[in-house]
């Protein structure tokens, strides 16, 4: 597969992302987005799937993405690798997930202890898969 990504930080298209979210949603964003790059410094911001913001590490699978994170009312979403979520389905059970996708309600503060540990899963899984 080729890889879609450019070796450039778009950061700037994840500020405009958040800053295009409802307001009530925006602080949530921000705090995912921090979590996320605090479990994973230096791995590179993106829009380019799904248009909403992503990381990556370039020369893994799947283009290297391992996090994405989105807006869908009335939730603030995390999504991570397959099967992240499966294996903690009794720890999430107060939430709505998917096979890939956990929400929160946006109103409320996102636990963030819960979201790094998703996010390190979701690491650890694409980091095991072979190139």
């Amino acid at each position: 597969m080729k890889n879609l990504h450019l070796t450039t930080d778009d950061s700037v298209a994840v500020d405009d992302y958040i800053a295009q979210s409802p307001l009530e949603s925006q602080d949530n964003l921000n705090r995912i987005r921090a979590a996320i790059k605090e479990v994973a410094p230096g791995s590179f911001e993106t829009t380019s799937y799904f248009k909403m913001p992503g990381y990556y590490y370039p020369g893994y699978d799947y283009n290297g993405m391992f996090a994405w994170f989105s807006y869908k009312t009335p939730y603030v979403r995390l999504h991570v690798r397959p099967p992240v979520l499966q294996n903690h389905l009794e720890e999430l059970k107060e939430y709505i997930t998917t096979k890939a996708i956990i929400s929160f309600p946006a109103d409320r503060e996102v636990p963030l202890e819960l979201i790094k540990k998703l996010v390190r899963e979701s690491l650890r899984e694409m980091q095991e898969k072979p190139v």
